[in-house]
């Protein structure tokens, strides 16, 4: 297989990847969101092995596909954080202290009166 077709193809995995990442988002689908991540990965590193000229307008437009769905997720980082922070369970560290501990918020809130 030349060249062009094997990265034409590696374009096409990659668009495919990126497409079923976002239904996944969309539909809260761990599964897929798993696959989908690696088989986007595997066509990356597939087009890193081997890229050609001219195909830079098709990865720009991969590119913002890649950034939409990574906002999609941060959206939903965001709103699982909340949720569990108003559950009152910690939620995880976003970053580390100046001594390279992970902090973690300790506030918790009773839900009801037993």
């Amino acid at each position: 297989m030349d060249a062009p077709a094997t990265s034409d193809e590696a374009l096409d995995r990659l668009a495919a990847a990126l497409a079923d990442e976002r239904r996944a988002l969309l539909g809260h689908d761990i599964e897929l969101l798993v696959r989908s991540t690696h088989d986007k990965l595997a066509a990356l590193r597939r087009l890193e092995a081997d890229l050609p000229g001219g195909i830079a307008e098709r990865l720009a437009e991969l590119a913002e596909t890649n950034r939409s769905n990574g906002a999609l997720l941060a959206r939903r980082r965001r709103e699982v954080n909340w949720a569990l922070r108003h559950l009152g369970r910690a939620e995880s560290a976003p970053a580390y202290d100046a001594q390279g501990q992970a902090q973690q918020l300790q506030a918790r809130r009773e839900l009801a009166v037993v």
